[in-house]
Order: C-alpha cells, then sequence, then structure tokens
C-alpha cells in the first residue's frame, strides 16, 4: 500500500502536465467541434427535460477514459456517462486503487444551448481524498490545476479565494428547485435573508472555480454525484476555503453525506451559510 501511494506521490509530482494535455485533447478532439454545431440526433434526454447528454460528453469520456487509464496503471475511472449506463461502476469510489472521476461536459445545458459556460471536470482520488483536479473550460481558454497541499492555480497564476467584503451582501449559487427535496428546498430558503444574495447555480465547476477566484462567496448544493463536486472542491480548499455539510462534516466524495452542503471561500463563511441552511441564524 506504501509503495502505491509512493507510486501515486511521484506521479502528481512529475504527470501532471500529461493528464493536463489529455483534458486539452479530449476537447479539442471531441468537444469544441461540436459546440454550437451539434444536430438534433447528437443530444438526448437522460433523466428528465434539464438532463441531457450530447454525443460530445460521450465520446470525450471514452477519449478521457482510455488515457487516463494508461498514464496510472491500475486505476480505475469514474465517470458520469458510465455510471448512467451502469450504476454500479460508482462503486469504485469505495475501492482500494486510485479512482479518476470526470466530469465530461459540466453544465451540459448551457453547452447545447451555445453557451461557453461549461467545463471539463477530472479529479484523481483514493480512498476517498481527492488528490489533484483539473478544471478546464475550452470555450474560455481557462485550465485551473490544484493538487493537495500544493495550492490552486488558474493559468499558471496561484488562486486565493480570501474572505468577502464584509459591507457587501453574500453572493451564494444554489441548486435549482427542480432537483431539490422538500426538506432541501426550505433550507435553501434559509439563503433568502437580509445580507444574502442566492442565484441559480451554472455549471457547478465553474462556480468552484469562481469562489476559489474569490468572484464568488459560496455555493449550496443539494446533490452528491463526485463528478460534480470533487474537482472544484479540491480547487477550493487549496485556495484557503473550506467545505461543509449540514452535520457539520466536510463533503465526502464517497456519499453519505447530510444535505445541502456548502464551498465558500473562507471557514466562516461556510459555517455562516451553513447556520442559515440549518435555521439556526
Amino acid at each position: 500500500m506504501i509503495e502505491h501511494m509512493e507510486t501515486i506521490d511521484e506521479f502528481l509530482a512529475h504527470r501532471t502536465a500529461d493528464v493536463e494535455r489529455a483534458v486539452r485533447e479530449a476537447a479539442a478532439t471531441e468537444i469544441m467541434p461540436r459546440f454550437r454545431q451539434l444536430a438534433a440526433h447528437e443530444i438526448d434526454v437522460k433523466s428528465g427535460p434539464h438532463d441531457l447528454v450530447t454525443d460530445a460528453d460521450r465520446k470525450a469520456e471514452e477519449y478521457l477514459t482510455g488515457v487516463l487509464g494508461k498514464l496510472l496503471p491500475g486505476s480505475v475511472v469514474v465517470g458520469e456517462e458510465a455510471v448512467h449506463t451502469d450504476p454500479a461502476t460508482y462503486e469504485a469510489l469505495r475501492g482500494d486503487a486510485p479512482v479518476w472521476i470526470v466530469d465530461p461536459v459540466d453544465g451540459t445545458r448551457q453547452f447545447v444551448h451555445g453557451d461557453p459556460g461549461f467545463c471539463t471536470l477530472v479529479a484523481l482520488a483514493r480512498h476517498g481524498v481527492v488528490l489533484a483536479s483539473w478544471t478546464y473550460a475550452p470555450a474560455r481558454g481557462q485550465l485551473a490545476v490544484a493538487v493537495r497541499g500544493r495550492g490552486a492555480l488558474l493559468d499558471g497564476e496561484r488562486l486565493v479565494a480570501g474572505a468577502p467584503d464584509p459591507t457587501r451582501d453574500l453572493e451564494v449559487a444554489t441548486s435549482h428547485p427542480d432537483y431539490t427535496t422538500d426538506d432541501q428546498k426550505r433550507a435553501l430558503l434559509g439563503l433568502r435573508t437580509q445580507g444574502v444574495r442566492p442565484r441559480p447555480c451554472g455549471s457547478a465547476g465553474l462556480e468552484y472555480l469562481a469562489v476559489a477566484r474569490g468572484e464568488l462567496d459560496a455555493v449550496a448544493f443539494s446533490w452528491e454525484a463526485a463528478w460534480d463536486h470533487a474537482a472544484g472542491l479540491l480547487l477550493v480548499e487549496e485556495a484557503g476555503g473550506a467545505h461543509l455539510t449540514l452535520a457539520g462534516e466536510p463533503f465526502r466524495t464517497t456519499g453519505g453525506n447530510t444535505l445541502p452542503f456548502t464551498a465558500a471561500r473562507d471557514e466562516a463563511t461556510a459555517r455562516r451559510v451553513l447556520d442559515l441552511l440549518a435555521g439556526d441564524a
């Protein structure tokens, strides 16, 4: 086990650029040629009218699955589209092997509508601990990389989330009501109070990037899918932020979280949002 962890450490020390290259190539080959060029037959509906999948999602995930597994022998891939086809694939998050967590197009609805607010998310985790992440917004030309304990960078510049301006309302991106239970709706209503400006979220990955950049104060989300959260949560952590579930614990990518949860620019803001979600403020 120690030798395996040393292998991952060595990989992170020397091969992160190879992952970056794979992410960029997946976008250049399978995503961007279809951006604003999708035909009707290249778009399908999954669980409902707002849950879309395109040929870009499928092809980019296939590309990344093939490349990432070869970059780190012994690793496995948990991708959004593969899990949709075979839900048992998700159990790999709880196994012993290093896991690549992949969302090929985060913000598919935006992608379908020709909006540049989408990204590709890749994270490397083991035993539920996210070790590194890549957030690539190809239509915006932005790439953010985080490595646990080594900080977070956006296009080579260090990210520092900082603290919110105490003279301004907190801006919080939240889950859309269509994707929440009645209890979660009631919790999110706690954010509709003086001093807070909630708004519906776009691409989760880009909302996390906005928190890490200090452009957004917090997010409050009500779903657990690891591919939506793993990359961004590490990005926020390494930029100095924090994340907490309704139980007052950090979010676990392996699941079993008490929802909703928040990620924020600093721990004080995370606890303030959590108090509002819990109805304690």
